[in-house]
Formats: structure tokens, C-alpha cells, sequence
């Protein structure tokens, strides 16, 4: 059997954070989820589905995401039953077992961490090189220089005057 539920979409309010009586750390939150079509109205309706989220990664969601941040959420569909006034009650949440945090922090939309945040990992922040006292500019100056004649992967080949020059040495056939 298959339960398995991906889900982006935006906190409805902040996370909130409690403890098991063993210590163990669960956070709650709604997340607002677009749906792909319109209404007869023209306007988008949004599904607001339960979500929760346990041990650090819950310690992380409540402190990294806010109202209105964008996250990620995989997990799984899990239905609770009890018994209120003689009838049995059925709630329907989202147990997830990774929240990623969509947004870079102090983003327009609330802001949690950076997109590659996975597992209710902390937002990354620069670190110092661990492997010398070079910083990144420095690293960035002595690549340019090894690689005199070539393009780096992030610059336009085609940016000057639409053309580049490939001598008949270099092609593959």
C-alpha cells in the first residue's frame, strides 16, 4: 500500500510548538494549498490541511517558519478517531516526515529558511572556510585565472555579438 502526500503551499499562522510528557518535541501548523483550477467565479479556492511535525524538525518549523511562509511538506495522510458525545469523529491530518523551508529568510511571504533546507534542517548561513583563510573572492579570482579562454557555466556564451568562435579542432564530428 502507497500513503504518500507531497504538498507547497503557505502557513495560515505561525507553528505551534508543545512537548510529549517524554520530551518529545511536536509542532502543528495549517497549510494553505492552491488548487490548479478556478471556481464558476474565476477565483482559485485554497484546501487548508492539518500538518504535524515531530522531534527537531518540529523545533525547527516553529522557529524558522511564520504566518504565511512557503514550505513544502512530505509525508503521509493519517486519520484519528475519538468519541465526542456518543459519536465517533473523524480527523484527517498530514504527518509529515520532512518540511522544506521554500523561501530565503526575511522573504515578502513570511520568510523561513533557504530552499535547500531539507528535513526541518536550520537555515543555512555562510560559514567560514573550514580549509584555509582564501575567502570566496579570492577562490572566485584564481578560477578566472586557471580558465583564461573558457566560459564559466553561469555566463551567456552567446552575449556579445550572438556568435562564438569554435575552431574545427573542437567539434566532435
Amino acid at each position: 500500500m502507497i500513503n504518500r502526500v507531497v504538498l507547497v503551499g503557505r502557513l495560515t499562522k505561525d507553528p505551534e510548538l508543545k512537548f510529549t510528557p517524554n520530551g518529545i518535541a511536536v509542532a502543528t501548523f495549517t497549510l494553505a494549498v492552491n488548487r490548479q483550477f478556478s471556481n464558476q467565479q474565476g477565483e482559485r479556492e485554497a484546501d487548508f490541511l492539518n500538518i504535524v511535525v515531530w522531534r527537531k524538525a518540529a523545533e525547527n518549523v516553529a522557529n524558522f517558519l511564520k504566518k504565511g511562509s512557503l514550505a513544502g511538506v512530505d509525508g503521509r495522510i493519517q486519520v484519528r478517531t475519538y468519541e465526542q458525545d456518543g459519536r465517533r469523529q473523524y480527523f484527517t491530518e498530514i504527518v509529515a516526515d520532512s518540511v522544506q523551508f521554500l523561501e530565503p529568510k526575511g522573504s515578502s511571504g513570511g520568510g523561513g529558511g533557504r530552499s535547500n533546507d531539507y528535513y526541518g534542517a536550520p537555515p543555512m548561513e555562510p560559514q567560514g572556510n573550514p580549509y584555509g583563510s582564501s575567502n570566496q573572492n579570492q577562490r572566485q579570482n584564481q578560477n578566472q585565472n586557471q580558465n583564461k579562454g573558457f566560459t564559466r557555466m553561469d555566463e551567456d556564451p552567446f552575449a556579445g555579438n550572438g556568435q562564438i568562435d569554435i575552431s574545427d579542432d573542437d567539434l566532435p564530428f
